[in-house]
Parts: structure tokens; sequence; C-alpha cells
């Protein structure tokens, strides 16, 4: 599933290598499309930690949007 940019977005699993986990929020504000057979990548900013700016780049299956159609805030189960 195509993320857009600029879209809140929720972690799908823990990122300890950034001090982060599942179901933390940011902003999808790139896109990294890749050929065929191999995962597209999203640069995300925004995390609520304790670092002025972070950049954490993941692969698609690494995130979902958080905020549903309706505009209801998706849990991360």
């Amino acid at each position: 599933m195509k993320i857009e940019l600029y879209q809140l977005v929720a972690l799908t699993e823990d990122l300890p290598e950034y001090g982060l986990k599942k179901g933390d929020t940011a902003i999808a504000i790139e896109y990294y499309p890749t050929p065929a057979g191999e995962e597209d990548g999203y640069s995300l900013e925004g995390f609520d930690i304790d670092i002025e700016t972070v950049t954490v780049e993941v692969g698609e299956s690494q995130i979902k949007p958080a905020i549903e159609p309706t505009g209801a805030l998706q849990l991360v189960a």
C-alpha cells in the first residue's frame, strides 16, 4: 500500500537502533520507489523523542497510516 506523503504514519515494529517503538508516529516526508520485487521505502520525521530532529528511513512494511479515512486514529496492534 502506497503511503501518501505528509501523512501521519505509525510504526508496525520496534526500531531499537533509534529508540523507537511499535505505534510511534511520524510524518512520511520522502518516498523511495525501488525495482520490482524490492520493498519501497520512506523517510519519516517528527517522532516525539528527546532529539531535536531525527529522520528515519524505513521499508513500506514497517509503517501504516495512523489515521483512518474516517479521521479516527488507528491503534497499532
